[in-house]
């Protein structure tokens, strides 16, 4: 399964980053492996439909899972039609490490 958190840099001491389509990076978790990336949202400065662009992006990634602070109704509805699952994280305080090790634990 293949995990995609929004995050504020491009490294695991980078913070969580709560916005979904106009997130900075995302870590990209192959939970089979462990193995970890990030990559830049090449969509974060588009002046409307981030979110959905983003979710395309994800599906074609094989992504089945999404971890970010909120979604967008369109990025909902695109992540719920691809059966993508969505979790929330109200904290934007934690690290990319920190979730990651959760996830793993």
């Amino acid at each position: 399964m293949k995990t995609l958190i929004s995050s504020s840099g491009d490294n695991l001491k980078s913070h969580f980053d709560l916005r979904f389509g106009r997130a900075d990076w995302f870590c990209l978790l192959d939970e089979e492996t462990g193995d970890c990336s990030f990559f830049e949202n090449e969509f974060k400065n588009e002046s409307h439909g981030a979110g959905g662009k983003v979710v395309e992006n994800a599906v074609n990634l094989g992504v089945s899972k999404v971890i970010s602070g909120d979604f967008g109704p369109k990025a909902k509805d695109l992540l719920e039609k691809f059966k993508v699952q969505m979790v929330i994280l109200p904290d934007g305080n934690q690290s990319i490490k920190n979730i990651l090790e959760k996830i793993k634990a």
